[in-house]
């Protein structure tokens, strides 16, 4: 298959783009010799940046000021300044902290001196001043309450209507904002009302302590509603008392809906018994009704109660929850029930059925339905409609067309002047210099604070500076932080390309399969390790790598998994392995990669008649996470191809005949 190659045009001189390793300015290029002179310059800032930060630590400031008047276009002095500034704090040292933030505004650290600046002037009561600095952008809820505070102290008492807010959730909030609670409720502002939703939440949460306290806040008359309803999220099978349950009240009501949606989590079909009973004798609400159908449906499928999923479903018009529909769509796709798919693709919200996923499975479904057309849409219209994209679906719209693959490559072109400005914007000054003295935590840390503040044309010079760095997986992710999703060459970076292409001479493995399992599992970042344990490039779990190198006649030792050239090779050979055990299906190579391959092996049908066309498998793969993982490591190899000018097959013919 043939790429269409789409290229938007750059603009004229005044235009640069940031190669994937070097950046393109029209200054004239440096002598070695001021080269020289430079380098020498920052190895003695950097003595002299450790000089004055050992003089603060030893409290030695006249030490300290000498040095760091040696230092004024050294990038970290401002860490130097916060450590200075923090220690003194206490003193109110209130000109200093305005001056930095004006020298260093929507920076890491004038964030973090804010935070602590608001709380010392909390601790003084320096109320007018607090509310002087307090940015409503902040997230901190303590900081949020001592506003309140702020607001109180200085006459402001509309600030008891932000309270509630504030109060009303499902955790214990700071002691910080105990004084305001306590004028709240003082003010008869802590309603009933709001004990209850508290009550509910806090419960819902298993806060089981918390709830006790609410419910003596209650009035006497409605603390046995507390009482019973603590009890019934206890027991949920207490709803089979319906007796308890006969009062016609909101409280009742909840108490009711809160046990059912407790008791689906262990037994859906006696909760789906329960509910018909109190559903024919209670007055809830059609938002009630379909909240709590949907729970139950949702409990009903996790459960493998398929059958009485798909009744209640459709036996309620208004239960329209993608997530629902789409796990019924997975399990008629699953059945090859045809009929009830496009049943189902009925139901979807009009938005959602419009997306890739979901044209293409219309048009699958029409032709299995032999439909002709919808809305005076053909199954070829709707396949040509997806196919542009450059996606999954896409790409497998495309195979069905027999159109070439559309990989719209649109980096975004920038001018000399903003790759100058990021390049030597403050941010990406101190996350370089952190870089090259080894502190990564800090050098990331200062990259996205600062990347993620930037225009998005800038934020896309800032992915290419971190792909000369070597951060391709920064790069990866800050070009998808700011959807430029057609900036290919850094969300694709080729790296590695000698350990890849002698991996795969030694194996049978494609390298475009390793580039795409190695973008997939780590974004190329060669010392990423996983919650499960799993390390560097293609993400192998040590004893997996063990395993393959000891049956390949390799050497192995644990460290070597953050080595490139010996991550590639294991990982590869692992690869081979698989496609080997699979017969060279790359689909369930992947899912094996993934999985592992005894839960692809319990995933493929034994039964020839309940065998599955391999897009309906893809499509119901138990495990969402694998359901994706295969579906990107089959786009990626086809993005691959075309950053490597090469052509290639999304799916091999012998991959898509094949049933499984």
């Amino acid at each position: 298959m043939r790429f269409s190659k789409i290229l938007w045009p750059l603009s004229l001189s005044a235009s640069v783009l940031i190669g994937s390793m070097t950046i393109t300015t029209f200054t004239h290029a440096a002598t070695s010799a001021k080269q020289s002179t430079k380098t020498d310059v920052r190895t003695t800032e950097r003595q002299k940046y450790d000089q004055a930060q050992k003089a603060l630590n030893n409290k030695n400031r006249a030490e300290y000021r000498r040095l760091v008047k040696q230092l004024q276009n050294y990038p970290l002095v401002p860490y130097l300044e916060y450590q200075d500034l923090t220690e003194r704090l206490i003193t109110l040292p209130k000109t200093e902290v305005e001056s930095f933030f004006t020298r260093y505004p929507e920076s890491f650290l004038a964030e973090r001196l804010l935070h602590r600046w608001l709380r010392t002037l909390a601790q003084r009561e320096r109320w007018a001043e607090y509310r002087q600095f307090y940015d409503s952008r902040l997230t901190d809820p303590e900081l949020a309450c001592l506003n309140l505070r702020a607001r109180l102290a200085t006459g402001d008492k509309t600030a008891l209507d932000d309270v509630a807010n504030l109060w009303n959730i499902e955790k214990a909030q700071s002691k910080a904002c105990d004084p305001v609670f306590a004028e709240w409720r003082k003010a008869g502002r802590m309603t009933p009302e709001l004990i209850w939703q508290r009550h509910l939440k806090v419960l819902n949460a298993g806060n089981n302590g918390m709830a006790s306290y609410l419910s003596n806040l209650l009035p006497a008359a409605e603390r046995s509603n507390a009482l019973l309803l603590q009890q019934v999220n206890a027991n949920p099978r207490l709803l089979k008392q319906t007796s308890k349950f006969s009062k016609q009240s909101p409280h009742t009501k909840s108490i009711i809906l809160h046990g059912l949606n407790k008791l689906a989590r262990t037994n859906a079909k006696e909760a789906l018994s329960l509910w018909r009973i109190y559903d024919a004798q209670q007055l809830f609400s059609d938002e009630d009704r379909n909240a709590i159908k949907y729970q139950i449906a949702l409990r009903l499928l996790h459960q493998d109660h398929d059958s009485e999923a798909e009744k209640l479903v459709a036996s309620t018009p208004g239960l329209n929850s993608v997530d629902l529909l789409e796990w019924l769509l997975r399990e008629s796709l699953r059945k090859q029930n045809w009929e009830q798919v496009n049943e189902w693709l009925t139901r979807l919200p009009a938005d959602v059925k419009a997306t890739e996923r979901w044209r293409y499975w219309q048009a699958r479904t029409m032709e299995e339905l032999d439909i002709k057309e919808i809305n005076g849409e053909t199954p070829l219209a709707i396949y040509n409609s997806v196919a542009p994209a450059r996606s999954f679906y896409g790409f497998l719209a495309a195979d069905k067309t027999g159109i070439n693959y559309h990989l719209l490559d649109r980096p975004v072109v920038v001018n000399e002047q903003q790759v100058r400005a990021v390049e030597n914007s403050q941010g990406m000054l101190r996350a370089r210099e952190f870089l090259e003295r080894g502190n990564l935590s800090a050098a990331t840390r200062e990259f996205f604070y600062s990347a993620r503040r930037m225009k998005p044309e800038d934020a896309a010079v800032a992915g290419r500076l971190a792909e000369r760095w070597g951060w391709h997986r920064h790069g990866i992710q800050i070009m998808a932080e700011a959807q430029l999703w057609d900036e290919l060459q850094t969300r694709f970076p080729i790296v590695y390309q000698d350990h890849v292409s002698k991996a795969a001479k030694q194996t049978s493995v494609n390298p475009l399969l390793i580039f795409a399992v190695a973008r997939q599992e780590s974004a190329f970042m060669a010392d990423a390790k996983s919650p499960a344990g799993a390390v560097g490039l293609m993400q192998l779990l040590p004893a997996t790598a063990k395993q393959t190198a000891q049956k390949n006649g390799m050497s192995f030792h644990p460290q070597d998994l953050v080595q490139p050239a010996k991550n590639i090779a294991l990982g590869s050979r692992y690869l081979d392995y698989l496609l080997d055990v699979f017969d060279g299906n790359r689909i369930l190579a992947a899912a094996a990669y993934n999985a592992g391959p005894s839960r692809v092996r319990k995933w493929m049908n034994k039964d020839k008649n309940a065998q599955l066309p391999y897009d309906v498998w893809i499509e119901t793969i138990p495990f969402k996470e694998t359901r994706g993982y295969v579906q990107n490591i089959l786009s990626f190899s086809v993005i691959y191809a075309y950053r490597l000018g090469q052509e290639t097959q999304f799916v091999t013919p012998e991959e898509a005949n094949r049933t499984l």
